[in-house]
């Protein structure tokens, strides 16, 4: 697939634009357009849907619980201090000193970094180019609280959205009285000040994060773990992205965070890269995430199990020693933690390369984007075949019955031909033309975007056939 020719569809059409674009745009930061805020939209409320309000069965066929937050994105600095990410989040850096560059590039990733002097060769390949020593380089975006910018008042866009989970565990387990194992899930923007945002929207300095905090009991993590992988994997293959290019794969000891017990990096083969890009992680985080914040807030973040205990109090008749027992393991620990986490903004980049395709048609070449139903932008267009004759009366009551219900466009400009490819482009997958015989018997034709067969449905059964065409 050619990356230049997806940019500019998106561009053409209203998916993603440039960020400031009139004053020369902005790197690192990226506008949805009329579709693709739809279509990145469509992704976060699928996501919400299928992983929150019902998610799967769990590993036994039990119900899993599942609750949701919306954090502020600036949060009390003692958060990322307990995090690790004040004191750890960091790339290494190194800056060109050379006139005509002045570029800052990541120390590990010189060798697919691209210098802007021409040729086009990676830093340091240049006879005159100066890189500096690496240093660090502390990823999060520093803000200030109040009237003045001082030490008292640093602050920072959260990098993450976990950490809004964590800290809110125990008001979620108190307002809620939820039982383990159960899940906090967060949508929401996160902010890194990468060194060297590159491929179009995939390394951005803001996105958008969906992630899931599951919190279980530590002897039962490992089966949470697994189950949480595969449910990811099978999402993901559930809206369309079939392919080969799809590539689970499970981190290595030498990888994994320091945290980390397991991970395994869901993966996607942009046409942009040689080899697959993370589009969501699974880590088993164990219980260090509490641990930190326990320790750094003076909080206790324990989970106290009142069946365990109820099933087994008659084991400490003496009222001290009851007491004594409540407060220690068996019946009080931190739970272990399973974190689904995936970009929204990758995966909508990710559905935008698996959709996209150029196919003959007869004499002429169509390129049409192939989004799942759930996930297109326009779920079907109104097209009156002439504007006479009371076609626009009559596909204008039906476009104004649908729009209720479904998110649909009217079109009444230019050759119906033309029209087809337009929504084609746009990845609508159904067309709804009202014609002649529409006057004599009320019926419409249905093109599908895909397969191009058209069938007639009555006026009054369209509704009908689009709620079970776009049924999950």
């Amino acid at each position: 697939m050619d990356m230049e020719k997806l940019v500019a569809l998106c561009r053409r059409r209203g998916f993603i634009f440039q960020s400031s674009e009139i004053y020369g745009g902005i790197n690192g930061f990226w506008d949805y357009g009329p579709l693709g805020v739809e279509l990145k939209r469509n992704i976060k409320e699928a996501w919400w849907q299928d992983m929150v309000r019902n998610p799967p069965p769990g590993p036994d066929g039990e119900e899993i619980a599942m609750v949701g937050l919306d954090c502020a994105l600036i949060m009390n600095p003692k958060v990322w201090e307990a995090s690790g990410h004040v004191g750890g989040f960091s790339d290494p850096m190194v800056d060109c000193k050379t006139e005509g560059c002045k570029g800052r590039f990541r120390a590990d990733q010189l060798a697919t970094s691209v210098c802007p002097l021409k040729p086009s060769r990676a830093p340091g390949q240049h006879d005159k180019c100066q890189l500096t020593e690496p240093r660090t380089f502390n990823l999060m975006f520093k803000t200030f609280i109040g009237a003045l910018e001082d030490a008292s008042a640093l602050a920072y866009l959260r990098p993450e959205t976990a950490q809004g989970i964590f800290v809110n565990f125990k008001n979620v387990l108190d307002s809620s009285r939820l039982k383990l194992p159960f899940g906090i899930a967060q949508v929401g923007k996160a902010f890194r000040n990468e060194i060297n945002p590159r491929n179009y929207t995939f390394r951005s300095r803001e996105f958008e994060q969906m992630e899931i905090e599951f919190f279980c009991h530590p002897d039962d993590s490992m089966k949470w773990y697994q189950y949480w992988r595969d449910v990811r994997i099978k999402w993901y293959t559930k809206l369309g992205i079939k392919s080969d290019n799809l590539r689970p794969r499970e981190q290595g000891k030498e990888e994994l965070a320091h945290y980390s017990i397991g991970t395994t990096d869901i993966e996607y083969l942009f046409p942009f890269a040689s080899e697959p890009q993370e589009l969501e992680g699974v880590a088993h985080r164990g219980a260090y995430d509490l641990t930190q914040h326990q320790q750094h807030s003076g909080k206790d973040m324990s989970y106290f199990d009142e069946d365990a205990w109820l099933r087994e109090k008659d084991k400490y008749p003496e009222a001290e020693a009851a007491k004594e027992a409540k407060s220690k393991p068996p019946y009080r620990f931190l739970p272990h933690v399973i974190e689904p986490s995936a970009g929204a903004d990758r995966f909508t980049l990710a559905v935008l390369c698996e959709a996209y395709a150029e196919e003959k048609v007869g004499d002429e070449t169509r390129t049409v984007m192939r989004f799942h139903p759930r996930l297109a932008p326009i779920k079907a267009a109104i097209l009156p075949l002439v504007n006479k004759e009371g076609m626009p009366e009559i596909a204008r009551k039906l476009y104004q019955d649908l729009k209720r219900d479904f998110n649909v466009f009217y079109d009444d400009k230019g050759a119906v031909g033309r029209r087809y490819r337009r929504q084609d482009e746009a990845g609508t997958p159904y067309c709804l033309t009202v014609d002649g015989q529409t006057i004599q018997d009320h019926t419409v034709t249905i093109r599908d975007r895909d397969s191009l067969k058209q069938e007639r449905l009555p006026l009054a059964e369209v509704a009908g056939k689009l709620r079970e065409l776009l049924r999950p």
